[in-house]
């Protein structure tokens, strides 16, 4: 009868001073209550477990200009931090829709500004894709300022159990919303070489990216998995086994980063949202409205910076940055994930 009886189960703790597994690291997942923890971890350039750090907040606030009574659009809701910001802006007037396809973290997101007196009074939450703007802005009117960051949230890149890091073990899933569409791990099972090739090609710029096509198939035609974070960077590293034994640790790295970015984009379909958004932009927001964009690779960059051209170009847009605005030196030695954001903006012409 003892042995039928459910056991309490322990939470993981510290296995020392600096835990590395996710599950250990409970006093940086709840900041309200461990501040100190929180605090020490940011100050050492590292982002704690669960939470995400915003970037170019001073920069995107210096643009958008925003006042109290206006309406805005946060495109990617993530942790909330750059949203909490630009609510401190409208000083109690005004409104910000949210958007976000995440349907595990845009709900925890939701709380946490809750708590932070930002209700359904002045922030509205949605789970729905940026592609959708148009349909928001058929409910909500036109918008007076609009922020994207294209960025993965920290909270999705640390957690094992949603599988966009070759850093810890875990299911190879990828995908933003794990309740629709097919893992990167399905994507893989019947990809050609050909189609994985251009994918790294296309979407990450892998300069590997025929040797690690050719050793990802040939393993899942031999019978072979790719299921699991670990695996598929076993594979890339079995697959740069040729270069010199100095250069291959860093090459597997940033190989690995790669595909998974190229993964990720491809099962999440980024760039088909991301064009589509891009697209319907300047029909919602208002004359003179402005909108922000935080990428974070060439790709994304390539894209926003060619639709702001043309629509400045037409008329569209009455002004667009010239040059991409990054993050400062400061920043980036507190935040080792600001490195490569770059932030593009332009202004809605008056009429």
């Amino acid at each position: 009868m003892e042995d039928q009886e459910k056991k309490h189960k322990r939470r993981v703790r510290y296995s020392g001073a600096y835990p590395k597994r996710f599950e250990e690291k409970y006093k940086e997942h709840q900041p309200e209550k461990y501040a100190k923890t929180v605090s020490r971890v940011i100050q050492k350039g590292s982002t704690p477990a669960g939470m995400h750090i915003s970037i170019c907040v001073k920069e995107i606030l210096e643009f958008l200009q925003i006042r109290p009574g206006q309406r805005g659009l946060d495109a990617t809701l993530g942790y909330g931090g750059h949203t909490s910001k630009m609510l401190e802006c409208l000083k109690g007037q005004g409104h910000i829709y949210a958007l976000d396809v995440d349907p595990i973290e845009s709900v925890r997101t939701a709380k946490r500004l809750e708590k932070l007196g930002y209700g359904p009074d002045i922030l509205t939450v949605k789970l729905q894709n940026f592609a959708k703007i148009d349909q928001v802005s058929r409910e909500a009117g036109l918008f007076d300022f609009v922020l994207a960051d294209l960025g993965v949230s920290s909270m999705q890149i640390d957690n094992p159990d949603r599988g966009f890091t070759y850093k810890a073990e875990g299911p190879l899933d990828l995908r933003m919303n794990p309740q629709k569409g097919i893992s990167a791990a399905e994507r893989l099972r019947d990809i050609t070489k050909e189609e994985l090739e251009g994918m790294l090609r296309e979407n990450s710029d892998e300069p590997y990216g025929a040797e690690i096509a050719e050793a990802v198939t040939e393993k899942i035609r031999k019978g072979g998995e790719i299921v699991t974070t670990t695996q598929l960077y076993k594979t890339i590293e079995e697959a740069l086994a040729f270069l010199p034994e100095k250069d291959r640790k860093e090459a597997v790295k940033k190989s690995s980063q790669r595909t998974f970015q190229a993964l990720r984009i491809d099962v999440n379909s980024e760039f088909e949202a991301l064009y589509s958004f891009l697209e319907k932009l300047p029909d919602v927001l208002a004359p003179g409205g402005r909108v922000a964009i935080l990428t974070f690779h060439s790709g994304e960059d390539r894209l926003v910076k060619k639709s702001f051209k043309q629509f400045a170009k037409s008329g569209v847009y009455s002004e667009i940055s010239k040059e991409v605005i990054r993050p400062s030196l400061e920043e980036c030695r507190q935040n080792g994930r600001a490195r490569s954001t770059k932030m593009r903006w332009a202004v809605r012409a008056e009429q």
